[in-house]
């Protein structure tokens, strides 16, 4: 482990599904001799890339969780996290970006930006790291880098300058030209291994250096000595326009831009130079945590390893030993045997193991200074606790969660698949906070909650191999209820003999909807005609029918009952009775009441670039929705409308089909309204068939 601060990097990779991040990886180990072979990531040659280690993830060729790794590049020690580039598992991108001090934002020169990349250049921003750009895949059919660097600009917003032109392209391409040097590069070589530098083809002189005059115009502006050297004709340097660009690079105001392609080993060295030239190391970056002792002052952390520990768990995974913690040291060291704090908790633990990842692999370490990152075991806690030495009172602020779009109603195939599901739900949750699990007290059902259908899948999947949990996923039951739209008077009694003691009981009253509380019990008797021990058993009867409807089955909202007469009896008047009498009382007057089925309507609230505004609005008409309203928020639209929670199941498929993957929604529960006649005779039909089956 390098001992200075100045020559580490923390990195993520991060791009859009399919633009070649794990290729990418696969490449930097192998030139840093981190691995001794290449591997396909479709793992077409039995092994898969290294960075994807799970068996989910050979299969499918996708990246499911974020990766760890470290290397080392010319005296530079390099932290790696590769990260998924489906949204369905944005929450790994989201905890890799929260610890990491740089990126490499990977883009397809074919792609160009696409929705994925718009996703993680907005938590960059959230957490502001500093990036550089790769595009990739300029052997491809049709690349266009140039075409790339306008939409760095016109999407994102970026202040994107070439560092780097291709030599040839698609099925021409064979090196880079440096930009800063004015030199070729060529990748000689079975893999590339081998660097050959040579001058620049003199068919590309010009455009050349009219890319550099450009670059040395955009990096001026962070560098006073740049500027004037221009003014002042002086020759301009390459560690003077090396320079300018960091200054650019680690103030957020420039994105340079490299090219190559991974798949075909061209163009990663000098991506890696970049990556030690341009990206910060641990103390160029400010970190900050809240100082809890004094009302949640801001205060700025030190990479000082003699300094008070402040460390942020960012990540759970469940190992063959025990629980691994993920963990980012931002002051002082983390060492074994040392005692900790969680600020969460409160609880007091003794370091035990200290390792570091490399994929599933990992390598015993006594200590982990600040400005690294690495893992503990044993340690029971949950993603984003702060962990510090005795006497600091510090935390860091967690990272950004977003909330789940779709659900799932599993149900476990017997009682051995019951246990292993709690269990693997159990893990599942904390390590992942964008999965949520309940129960739904009314239907019974459990529910699974995640960010799309991949995502949810994946877990199933996971749940079965595991866990051994066989599980069926069908949609939840839409929690339906029941209603009534007219006064219904009732006069009821219950009269039973059997020997002995009888029983009676005699209510009389109306019922009438109500729009003040679901259910509302008045109590109009005078005169004794009810005695008054029996009012309460018979608000009991009444309450007791408002959980499963006579109409479907469905619980009953929106009901006042008023008991004003009625009759008891000397020896068989009692509780029961008159709770008999009730439930009698109700059913025989329920029907009399117009009673309906009422869906829940959830409101809906799509976000989408203008240009699809249209098919999103036509996605939700088509659902039953009623658009309330549409507001721009500058290339972005945001519809507002109110559907039935019935019509919204696999919508989030269905939107990001229709919108290139770049629309999102959220909904909420807005209200009770009564179902369309169709969808009424639907239900009852439905009911018809469940009470057949059950008999």
């Amino acid at each position: 482990m390098i001992s200075d601060i100045k020559k580490v990097r923390n990195i993520g990779i991060s791009a859009h599904i399919d633009s070649g991040k794990t290729t990418l990886t696969e490449r930097i180990l192998f030139y840093t001799k981190r691995i001794h072979a290449i591997h396909d990531v479709k793992g077409k040659d039995g092994v898969g890339a290294t960075m994807d280690s799970m068996e989910l993830e050979k299969e499918r060729g996708i990246t499911i969780a974020s990766a760890a790794t470290f290397c080392e590049w010319k005296g530079h020690e390099i932290n790696i996290i590769d990260t998924p580039g489906h949204v369905d598992f944005t929450i790994e991108v989201e905890r890799a970006l929260r610890v990491l001090d740089g990126a490499v934002l990977v883009l397809c020169s074919v792609g160009g930006v696409q929705s994925q990349s718009i996703t993680v250049d907005q938590q960059m921003k959230r957490y502001k790291v500093p990036c550089i750009a790769f595009i990739n895949k300029c052997d491809r059919s049709g690349a266009n880098p140039p075409r790339v660097i306008g939409q760095l600009r016109d999407k994102l917003g970026h202040n994107a300058v070439a560092i780097q032109m291709p030599i040839g392209l698609e099925a021409d391409f064979s090196g880079v030209v440096d930009l800063v040097t004015m030199r070729a590069y060529y990748f000689d070589g079975d893999n590339g291994e081998n660097v050959r530098e040579e001058a620049i083809p003199e068919a590309l002189m010009a455009e050349a250096a009219a890319l550099r005059e450009e670059l040395i115009d955009v990096a001026s502006a962070f560098s006073e000595e740049l500027t004037d050297a221009i003014l002042e004709e002086r020759p301009v340097t390459g560690e003077m326009i090396h320079d300018a660009v960091k200054k650019g690079t680690l103030a957020r105001g420039l994105t340079p831009v490299f090219v190559g392609s991974a798949y075909k080993n061209k163009g990663v060295q000098p991506l890696l130079d970049g990556v030690t030239r341009f990206l910060p190391c641990p103390s160029e970056v400010t970190n900050t945590a809240m100082d809890m002792t004094e009302g949640e002052t801001e205060v700025t952390l030190s990479s000082d390893t003699a300094a008070p520990l402040v460390s942020l768990a960012f990540k759970l995974e469940d190992g063959p030993y025990g629980q691994l913690t993920y963990l980012r040291v931002y002051q002082g060291a983390m060492a074994k045997g040392d005692t900790i704090y969680n600020v969460r908790t409160g609880k007091k633990l003794k370091v035990g193991r200290l390792v570091r990842m490399h994929a599933n692999q990992m390598e015993e370490i006594d200590k982990i200074p600040a400005g690294f990152i690495g893992a503990i075991f044993g340690v029971d806690c949950a993603s984003g606790d702060t962990f510090v030495s005795e006497n600091t009172n510090l935390t860091m602020t967690s990272m950004f969660v977003p909330e789940p779009v779709i659900s799932l109603a599993i149900v476990p195939k017997d009682n051995k698949a019951q246990m292993n599901m709690s269990k693997a739900l159990n893990r599942f949750t904390k390590e992942d906070p964008t999965l949520r699990t309940f129960v739904n007290d009314e239907t019974g059902e459990t529910i699974l909650s995640g960010m799309g259908e991949l995502h949810l899948e994946v877990y199933l999947e996971r749940m079965r191999r595991e866990y051994k949990a066989e599980v069926t996923a069908g949609v939840p039951q839409v929690a339906y209820r029941e209603t009534i739209t007219a006064r219904s008077d009732f006069n009821y009694t219950h009269k039973k003999q059997t020997g002995g003691s009888g029983q009676y009981g005699r209510v009389a009253g109306y019922m009438e909807p109500t729009d003040e509380a679901e259910f509302i019990f008045d109590n109009k008797v005078v005169g004794g005609s009810i005695p008054t021990q029996f009012i309460p058993a018979c608000e009991k009867g009444f309450a007791s029918c408002m959980k499963k409807g006579p109409l479907m089955g469905f619980p009953v909202n929106g009901v006042k009952v008023a008991i004003n007469d009625g009759a008891s009896h000397s020896v068989d008047s009692s509780d029961m009775a008159f709770q008999a009498a009730a439930r009698g009382a109700f059913k025989e007057a329920y029907r009399r009441a117009s009673p309906v089925v009422l869906e829940p309507i959830m409101k809906v609230v799509a976000e989408t670039p203008t240009e699809f505004q249209g098919s999103v609005m036509g996605t939700l008409n088509q659902r039953r929705g009623i658009i309330l309203g549409t507001q721009e928020e500058g290339p972005m639209c945001v519809i507002e409308a109110q559907v039935p929670l019935a019509e919204m199941f696999g919508y989030s498929t269905v939107l990001r089909s229709s919108t290139q993957g770049k629309a999102q929604f959220t909904m909420e529960f807005a209200a009770y309204k009564q179902v369309p006649r169709s969808v009424a005779e639907e239900l009852a039909k439905k009911a018809a068939e469940d009470k057949k089956n059950v008999a």
